[in-house]
């Protein structure tokens, strides 16, 4: 049987879009050799397993409600699913596990990534950071007495981590550097793209700027 512990995270840097790499050690205490794993990864936010200022109380609040009814909407939200491949090894083993993000604030795990605050004192407590749960599920061949066979992963298997915000917000900046992504229809970017023109504005910062200005006037 093989067990699961999730000892770090990292930014990737030479991805083609923001990633992190959690440290993924697998342990198999048997004495069997592993000829490699068919593993899925199953990656979610369990939002109860941290404490929020209020800032960020009000910055999530769009997406849980009032803080008042979080004891009824801090749900767990999914991150993604991964699937990778562990090659072969006897005893233990430690593996980079890839994991792809989006600074898409339409998708909930992002919104919620962007209403945390990573300041050093409050990134580095205990009850801070971003509480993950990692679940699997997949295949492992392994050598047995008449040759090379497969079992499941078992389905109770999982691993925790609880990932520095500031882990986050460095792959965001790796590639939105000082920035963040907005996604809107085509329609809506023509007419801003239109407004910006006719009034010779340089960029899309001071063209939201005045817009904000004009709705609040």
């Amino acid at each position: 049987m093989l067990r699961f512990t999730c000892t770090g995270a990292r930014p990737e840097p030479y991805a083609a879009g923001p990633s992190l790499l959690l440290d993924l050690r697998i342990d198999e205490d048997s004495g069997q050799r592993v000829h490699a794993v068919a593993l899925r990864t199953q990656i979610r936010i369990e939002p109860r397993g941290r404490t929020y200022t209020p800032e960020e109380e009000a910055k999530l609040t769009d997406l849980f409600g009032e803080p008042s009814r979080w004891g009824e909407t801090l749900n767990p939200l999914q991150l993604t699913m991964v699937a990778s491949t562990v090659q072969g090894f006897t005893g233990s083993t430690t593996v980079a596990l890839p994991v792809p993000l989006t600074y898409d604030l339409d998708i909930a795990a992002t919104k919620y990534f962007h209403g945390l605050s990573d300041a050093a004192a409050d990134d580095s407590a205990a009850d801070r950071g971003i509480p993950l749960l990692l679940l699997f599920s997949g295949s492992v061949f392994y050598a047995g007495p008449t040759g090379v066979q497969v079992g499941p992963v078992a389905w109770h298997e999982e691993a925790t981590l609880r990932l520095p915000v500031s882990v986050w917000r460095a792959a965001m900046n790796e590639h939105f550097p000082g920035g963040a992504w907005v996604r809107v229809r085509r329609e809506t970017l023509d007419a801003l793209a239109a407004y910006r023109s006719e009034r010779v504005i340089p960029s899309w910062d001071e063209t939201f700027e005045r817009l904000l200005k004009e709705a609040g006037s």
